[in-house]
Order: C-alpha cells, then structure tokens, then sequence
C-alpha cells in the first residue's frame, strides 16, 4: 500500500518570508512523517510559486528528508536552505531494531568514494564512513544507498535493496501522478469537496486501506479548483455564480474528474482559511483511523 501526499509549489506564496516559508514546509514534512506518508510530491502550480521560485518547495523538504547525519554532506550550503535551522525535527521512527543508531537498523547513506580494489566507503551516520564490498551493478560517489547495519562493533553492515524509514520527495505532475499504478483511491481536497462524517468516513477507511491512496492539496487562498482550473465541485458553497461556471466548462475535466472523491475534512471551518499544513494533519489523521 503506497500513500502519496501531493503539494503545490506555491504552498508558501503568502509567507511573509523565508524564515517563515521554510517553517510552514517544516510543518508539511512533520504531517507526512507523523502519517507514515511515503511519497510527498511536488505538483507545478505555474506563476504562483511566489518571491522563492518553483523549486523552493521541493529543496526544503528534499533537506528535511534527508536523515540529519547527512545534510553537511549532502547539501552543504545553498540559498533556499538559509532558514533550515528553524525545520521541527522528523523524528522518523525505526522500522526494526529500537532506534536509528542500535543493530539491526536501517539506515541511509552517501558514498564517499569508490576504491580500485572494489570496496566503496559509505557514510551512513555511524563515527567513521565504513568500507563495503561495491555491488555488482556499481555505484558513484555522492549516490544515496541504504544500508542495513547488523553490529556496530566490530562493525557488520551491508547493503539492502529497501527504502530506509520516512518518506521521499519527488517533483511531478497531476496528470502522472494519478495515473500511477499505485495512485490507490484518487482523493481531492478542498472545502468545496463532500463534507466528512463519522458515518462516510467507515467507506473511505476501508476503502484507502487496501489500495492505499494520493491525496492533494491546493494552497492557500488558492484552493485546488482555482489550481486546476475548474469550478468547485459542490458542496455547500459556491451558490448560483459556481454553478454558472460550471456550465462554461469543457465537457471533458482531465484534472478535475480524474479523483475518486472530493473531501472536505474541516468541515464547518472557524477560519476562513485553512493552510495546508493543518489540512494535512487534518485529513492524514482522519483516514489513519482504524476500526
């Protein structure tokens, strides 16, 4: 089951400015991680990404991905990560042993240097980079391996064919990512979308739970309908002007009907606008829920 969360790459366009934007992704990073997301996408909302570029977005969750052990070496310093200090730290579980750093863990890892005697040096967080039989489809330096440690000392370690504990981020587009074979239940979010009930919310769980699903998320005063391009898709609000524009759109929604469900998880919101972190935590946890 494969859970994939999709953001804008304008989700920061009304931070007043990077120290701000950086904690808000932090937030979005938090919400994924928290909820055992294991893609967070990046989808291009063109002309709205805001003073940062389109790639802000995607660095600055690549960074907080990136297990705090590597970041020196993986990012060393570039612009967009000027505020990462103020990222919430992840925390990202361990799959097996009982944390990061005892054996048995899974762990992620940059190659440091590929030798002439076929061993490769690898930093994976321990105290010293440690050297390892180079596999027979080879590596380079700087690639991301993960590695499965099975003693610290003496050192025991080798490397695994398994993603490591947390998420990845990827940059892609609506159209590719909900035609995934794994896309699983196609979910839109907005609070134009069907309202949750406790009642309905019985048919999504068992739904998700199976087939897994890929859940969006518009931005900001610039919800998924506006992103996309088509009028909201009912519900509560809109009123007679909505319904004129939909009247005015093209039969066929390519972005638009391709979901399976229009939610809204806030239902009788407090604040006009609910950002997309806190739709995030709102929406993850309802569909965590089991029976």
């Amino acid at each position: 089951m494969t859970v994939s969360v999709l953001v804008p790459s304008s989700l920061t366009r009304e931070a007043e400015d990077k120290r701000e934007a950086t904690r808000k992704i932090g937030y979005v990073a938090r919400a994924a991680t928290v909820f055992r997301v294991n893609r967070l996408v990046v989808f291009p909302d063109s002309g709205a990404e805001g003073r940062w570029g389109d790639g802000f977005v995607e660095t600055v969750l690549r960074y907080a991905a990136t297990p705090p052990y590597l970041r020196k070496e993986a990012w060393g310093k570039r612009d967009e990560l000027e505020y990462a200090g103020v990222l919430p730290p992840l925390r990202v579980a361990s799959r097996t042993g009982s944390g990061s750093d005892d054996s048995g863990s899974l762990r992620q890892g940059i190659v440091t240097e590929v030798g002439s005697d076929g061993r490769v040096r690898v930093n994976c967080g321990l105290q010293h980079p440690i050297s390892l039989p180079e596999p027979k489809e080879g590596l380079r330096e700087g690639e991301r391996v993960s590695i499965r440690v099975s003693s610290r000392r003496p050192v025991r370690a080798k490397f695994v064919d398994e993603s490591p504990p947390g998420f990845v981020v990827e940059a892609s587009d609506l159209s590719t990512e909900l035609s995934r074979d794994d896309a699983g239940v196609r979910l839109a979010t907005s609070r134009h979308g069907e309202q949750l009930s406790v009642d309905r919310l019985g048919d999504i769980v068992a739904d998700t739970g199976p087939r897994g699903m890929t859940v969006v998320f518009g931005a900001p005063e610039r919800g998924l309908p506006e992103i996309l391009g088509v009028a909201p898709p009912g519900g509560d609000e809109g009123g007679e002007e909505a319904e004129r524009e939909r009247t005015d759109l093209p039969a066929d929604e390519p972005e638009g009907s391709r979901f399976d469900l229009w939610l809204n998880a806030v239902p009788n919101q407090g604040s006009e606008v609910v950002r997309t972190e806190e739709a995030m935590f709102a929406v993850l946890a309802s569909l965590s829920l089991t029976e």
